[in-house]
């Protein structure tokens, strides 16, 4: 759940509440897409002229993925940073900046940037 100064984090079981916050997100330009326990984001530097693919795991202090996107001036940049696109089987994350789209497979505590010779491997054995 996201509030105004922050992301909060409810465990169900003993209703406690705790507040969680992710580096380098702001609401503005960045749409967070999660799945199970990850959240995937464009992140954006404190001077709002780098974007990064930022992919966090709740209860980790380091994110699995930061990556940067490209550079842009202030006045440039969009109002909004698309969504990062989420596959389930097998765990990726799509970040697509300035045309040009970067897959990255997620496994436990890391990502790897896919090929597309590693994609293309993996339709042919299914």
């Amino acid at each position: 759940m996201w509030q105004r100064g922050g992301w909060l984090l409810v465990d169900r079981m003993t209703a406690h509440v705790s507040a969680i916050s992710y580096s380098e997100f702001d609401s503005y330009y960045s749409v967070a897409s999660w799945y199970r326990d990850y959240v995937a984001y464009c992140g954006v530097s404190d001077d709002g002229k780098k974007l990064f693919a930022v992919v966090f795991q709740v209860g980790r202090r380091k994110p699995v993925l930061r990556k940067p996107l490209g550079e842009s001036a202030e006045e440039e940049m969009p109002a909004e940073c698309p969504a990062p696109a989420r596959e389930r089987r097998p765990a990726r994350v799509t970040f697509a900046a300035d045309d040009q789209k970067m897959t990255y497979s997620v496994r436990g505590h890391a990502a790897d940037l896919v090929s597309e010779d590693n994609e293309d491997e993996e339709k042919a054995s299914k």
